[in-house]
């Protein structure tokens, strides 16, 4: 604390409050009409059997949302299964990687599913291209890699790259992308993807604890052979039984209902405001005021140096040494804006602000400005 001023002392004027002060980068903000889908499920769907038609249903509603959301081309299935993104890496190693993988690690999250595939005792050890954070690599095609594992946005850095197939690819290798926090707010080629998997606590608004996948025929297939070979296969982790069960509309053991209730209930929300490229010009309305504000102020830089990599779901804003971010964060949460902190591994003096479709792009824009009153009262404090 500056000259013993503690930062949650530091009140903010309520005309420049946004009117959600929710700003996380996971689990984000959910949607008060979420909350009327659960209240609304509450006597109909929750507490009943997720064998039985109503949650079938609901299964299917989502798994039809998402590919109208997507576009997805005739030939393409949704998968999911419960325990998350974390799952869904070890998931890959046994019914996805057929024995080496490559791997773009740029930042904490894309570097996990390469350490798994590296554990696995099944599989050759990955080829891994890495970056420091605040920049990605390019996938580059090789012989013997049958899967190319890019992430579509990195969650802990805030840097996002446009997906495509490398130059040059071993025949039948699949692109499996990591897309947890991208999903629903970034827009992608399924031309240039044959998996596409995510958690929907971001973009989606909901709780964790389950995975989805949009999978192209070609993945479909690999899926299906894998499952079919005397590869071992723990039950919960195989991705032919989740495959099988998705086609039935159900998971293999029970489900968050809740959480697809919730998932359900954003994308027809999405879906009927017009879609992906609806939600993708809502968060790239808040990334440009974001980014705009950080590039206008001597104290503030985007920590993504190069503009065509900057996230528009997830932006990373420097501070100079002299303010302390933990100090902002402690004063806007104080005034009830909230989960502005930046990843804990990454160490950087920095905010992250999460952009999904659910966030207003007004309320970025009014976070910018309870910013800046906060370091003007913070610097005055310290002496200007």
């Amino acid at each position: 604390m500056l000259r013993g001023v503690d930062p949650t002392s530091i009140r903010l004027p309520a005309d420049l409050l946004p009117t959600d002060g929710r700003f996380g980068c996971g689990p984000s903000k959910v949607r008060p009409g979420q909350i009327d889908a659960l209240v609304a499920a509450a006597t109909t769907v929750l507490g009943t059997s997720h064998r039985k038609p109503p949650v079938k249903q609901l299964v299917g509603s989502v798994r039809s949302g998402l590919t109208d959301l997507f576009g997805l081309p005739d030939g393409w299935e949704i998968v999911l299964g419960n325990g998350g993104t974390t799952v869904f890496w070890d998931v890959a190693t046994f019914g996805l990687v057929e024995q080496r993988s490559q791997h773009l690690t740029f930042g904490e999250f894309s570097s996990k599913f390469a350490e798994a595939c590296a554990a696995a005792p099944h599989l050759d050890d990955p080829m891994v291209i890495s970056t420091e954070p605040g920049d990605h690599p390019e996938p580059v095609g090789h012989d013997d890699i049958d899967l190319h594992a890019l992430t579509h946005n990195e969650t802990s850095t805030g840097v996002a790259m446009q997906l495509r197939r490398p130059d040059r690819t071993a025949d039948g290798a699949l692109v499996a992308v990591d897309a947890t926090s991208a999903a629903g707010g970034l827009p992608w080629d399924p031309a240039e993807v044959d998996v596409y998997y995510f958690a929907p606590q971001k973009c989606f608004a909901s709780d964790g604890g389950l995975w989805l996948a949009a999978c192209s025929p070609a993945a479909v297939e690999r899926i299906e052979r894998i499952a079919a070979s005397d590869r071992w296969r723990p039950a919960s982790l195989d991705l032919g039984i989740a495959l099988t069960n998705s086609r039935q509309d159900q998971t293999y053991n029970t489900p968050a209902v809740a959480t697809l209730v919730m998932l359900d209930a954003q994308l027809r929300w999405m879906n009927d405001h017009g879609g992906l490229d609806w939600c993708v010009g809502r968060s790239r309305a808040s990334a440009d005021t974001l980014y705009s504000w950080a590039g206008s102020r001597e104290w503030a830089t985007p920590f993504v140096s190069d503009p065509e990599k900057r996230s528009a779901v997830v932006g990373t804003i420097d501070l100079d040494d002299r303010i302390s971010a933990d100090h902002v964060c402690a004063a806007l949460r104080a005034n009830g804006v909230v989960d502005t902190d930046s990843y804990r591994k990454l160490g950087r003096n920095q905010l992250r602000v999460g952009m999904f479709p659910a966030i207003d792009p007004a309320d970025v824009a009014a976070l910018t400005h309870c910013i800046d009153h906060v370091v003007e009262q913070l610097d005055g404090a310290r002496g200007g």
